[in-house]
């Protein structure tokens, strides 16, 4: 009886065992499937991810750099390590001009465009805030970073401003101006160029909205940096302040004082000049000749008194001889009435 029932005893642990076996078998088997479906969707992930690095950014180059590492079993805080160095290091070589894998490494010489748009009211009437803006060359006298403009022409100018520390030096072209509508120009430099478009919105009679978007294509090590942190734009903004602090303390008082330039240019050459320089002038010519007019006059005037006066005196001239005789009769009668008295008094 014992040894039957050792027997069976022994033949349920041999059934049992295998059942295990089989089942940790099983498991394996699906752990290994459900590993290789895992590490294929994460390598198709990384691909993906490492194909579009050039088009995404740094982002998606982190995270694919990420997702490799976890694939190859490193920690998670590794992976994240070095997801994060991979992101600094794209995001450098983007600003630099020598990020992006895409195009056949065609995109590694494209240069990074900052797009600024800004905008901005004042209390003057359009006509005043566009006067006060085509006064380029005052613009160093209230603007911070603005040092020289130097104005070849109505449409071509010279600019020089600082950047941190050092100083850039451009040249830009209006290509489209059109009296208190809007400024369009293009620029060149060899440390970066700035294009943009100012335009002028009333708001109400008094008040103005002056519109900026600026394109600005850094080159150099300091201009590249400086785009990194948004420096650009943030330049833009306070300069804009600066513009309506100038006119809302100074160009208010004396609106008429600040001329401006009031032509036309298209396609980059001036098509209208402005008609105030020549209605000026006209008006100029005009009050010199009534000047001189009214000169003449007084003159002739004056010539005319002094003829009248020496006709006069020709006059007196000639009946002086005429009147001796009766002043000399006159004055010898006076002299007779005086002496008679006198004559009467020794005869007594």
């Amino acid at each position: 009886m014992s040894q039957g029932a050792s027997g069976n005893g022994n033949g349920g642990g041999s059934v049992t065992g295998k059942l295990v076996a089989g089942l940790q078998d099983m498991a394996g088997a699906m752990m290994d499937r459900a590993m290789s479906v895992v590490n294929e969707r994460l390598g198709d992930i990384t691909k993906g991810l490492t194909e579009a690095g050039g088009e995404g950014g740094p982002r998606q180059a982190a995270l694919a750099k990420g997702l490799s590492s976890l694939k190859e079993g490193d920690s998670p805080v590794k992976a994240v390590m070095g997801a994060g160095l991979t992101g600094g290091k794209e995001q450098v070589k983007q600003a630099f001009g020598g990020g992006g894998g895409g195009d056949n490494g065609k995109s590694k010489n494209k240069l990074k465009v900052t797009n600024i748009v800004e905008s901005i009211e004042v209390g003057v009437p359009v006509s005043v805030a566009y006067n006060q803006w085509t006064e380029f060359k005052t613009f160093p006298s209230f603007m911070k970073k603005v040092e020289d403009i130097e104005q070849e022409s109505e449409e071509k100018m010279k600019w020089k401003a600082q950047v941190f520390w050092s100083h850039r030096t451009w040249e830009s072209t209006i290509a489209e101006q059109v009296p208190d509508e809007r400024i369009v120009w293009t620029s060149k430099g060899d440390k970066g160029s700035v294009d943009g478009t100012v335009t002028f919105h009333e708001v109400t009679p008094d008040l103005t909205r002056i519109l900026v978007v600026l394109e600005y294509h850094p080159q150099g090590f300091v201009e590249q940096t400086g785009n990194l942190w948004r420096a650009p734009g943030r330049r833009a903004r306070l300069e804009l302040k600066h513009f309506v602090r100038k006119v809302m303390r100074d160009t208010i008082l004396n609106p008429d004082d600040v001329k401006g330039w009031r032509g036309e240019i298209r396609d980059g050459e001036v098509v209208q000049e402005d008609d105030r320089s020549d209605e000026e002038s006209e008006e100029g010519q005009d009050k010199d000749e009534t000047a001189e007019a009214e000169g003449d006059e007084s003159a002739e005037s004056a010539d005319e008194g002094g003829d009248e006066g020496d006709e006069q005196d020709e006059e007196e001239d000639e009946e002086s001889p005429a009147e001796e005789p009766v002043k000399a009769a006159k004055t010898a009668t006076k002299a007779a009435k005086k002496a008679a008295p006198r004559r009467a008094a020794r005869r007594s």
